[in-house]
C-alpha cells in the first residue's frame, strides 16, 4: 500500500537513503529543501518523477513545514502525510569553533510540532502521522547505550549536539503526536559488507522507563540507517511495534 512521507533532511545520508527506497517502492514522497536542485540533481532519471515533491524552505519555518504538510492540488491525499522523517542537523562550524546551530534539532522539531497544529486548526487537515526523529545514541536516560571506549567521546567531544538531541527528543515525548525516535551509533561512510548486512536494534520505551531490549555497538553507516527506516519503519509488518519506542542501531 502507497504511504505519502514527508522528508525533512532529505540531502543528507540518512534522508537520502530513505527517500530513495521509498521513491523506489512507489510511495509518494514530498521532500522540504533550502535549495531545491541539491537534492533534484542527485534523482535519477528513472524516478517517476509523479512520485517526488519538492517544496523550498527551512525547516525551522512553520510556515514552509505547513507548506510541505498540505496535499498539492494534483495529489489524492485529503489528510496529512502518513510518515515524517525528520533527519536535520547541524555541521561543526570552523568559523564559530563548535556547532554551526546548536539547537537546530529542537527548534526544528518544535517547528514541525506547531505545523502540525496550523494544518489541523487552520485547514482542517486530519490525520496523525508517524515523525520518525534521528538522534543518537548516548542520550539514553535508562543506561549506558555505546560501547565505555566511546563513553569519553559522547559526554565531552559530543556533548554541545547530544544536549540538542536530547531536547529534540523530550518535545516528542511530551507531545500527542505519534513517534519513534531513532539513535544510530556513531556514523561511518558508506554501507558496510554490501546492503544488507545485519542491523541491530534495541528498545526502549521511555513512557514507561524500561529498556526492552538491548543493543551496544560501535558504528554504522548513513546508507543503512536510512535502509533500516525504510523497511522498519516506512514498511514493515511490525513497524507498529516502534510506536512511541527509541531505536537504538547499530551493526
Amino acid at each position: 500500500m502507497s504511504k505519502s512521507i514527508l522528508f525533512l533532511g532529505a540531502t543528507g545520508g540518512v534522508g537520502f537513503s530513505a527517500l530513495q527506497r521509498s521513491l523506489a517502492a512507489g510511495h509518494a514522497c514530498t521532500a522540504l529543501c533550502r535549495t531545491p536542485s541539491t537534492l533534484s540533481s542527485r534523482i535519477p532519471a528513472e524516478v517517476d518523477q509523479k512520485l517526488l515533491r519538492i517544496e523550498e524552505g527551512n525547516a525551522h519555518d512553520v510556515d514552509a513545514v505547513l507548506r510541505a504538510l498540505l496535499p498539492s492540488p494534483s495529489s489524492p491525499r485529503q489528510g496529512l502525510p502518513d510518515v515524517i522523517l525528520f533527519s536535520i542537523g547541524a555541521y561543526f562550524s570552523m568559523a564559530k569553533m563548535g556547532m554551526e546551530d546548536a539547537h537546530v534539532c529542537e527548534n526544528g522539531i518544535k517547528t514541525v510540532l506547531a505545523a502540525l497544529q496550523k494544518a489541523r486548526t487552520e485547514h482542517n487537515l486530519q490525520g496523525k502521522p508517524r515523525i520518525v526523529a534521528l538522534s543518537s545514541t548516548g542520550v539514553s536516560d535508562l543506561g549506558r547505550d555505546v560501547p565505555l571506549l566511546f563513553v569519553p567521546l559522547y559526554h565531552v567531544g559530543l556533548k554541545v549536539p547530544h544536549k540538542d538531541k536530547k531536547a529534540m527528543e523530550d518535545a516528542l515525548v511530551k507531545s500527542e503526536e505519534e513517534w519513534t525516535i531513532v539513535r544510530p551509533s556513531l556514523f561511518v561512510d558508506g554501507a558496510k559488507d554490501g546492503p544488507k548486512r545485519e542491523i541491530r536494534a534495541g528498545k526502549e520505551d521511555p513512557i514507561k522507563g524500561v529498556v526492552e531490549s538491548k543493543a551496544v555497538g560501535y558504528t554504522i553507516s548513513r546508507e543503512d540507517v536510512g535502509r533500516w527506516i525504510f523497511e522498519n519503519l516506512i514498511e514493515g509488518e511490525k513497524a507498529g511495534e516502534w510506536l512511541r519506542r527509541m531505536a537504538a542501531i547499530t551493526y
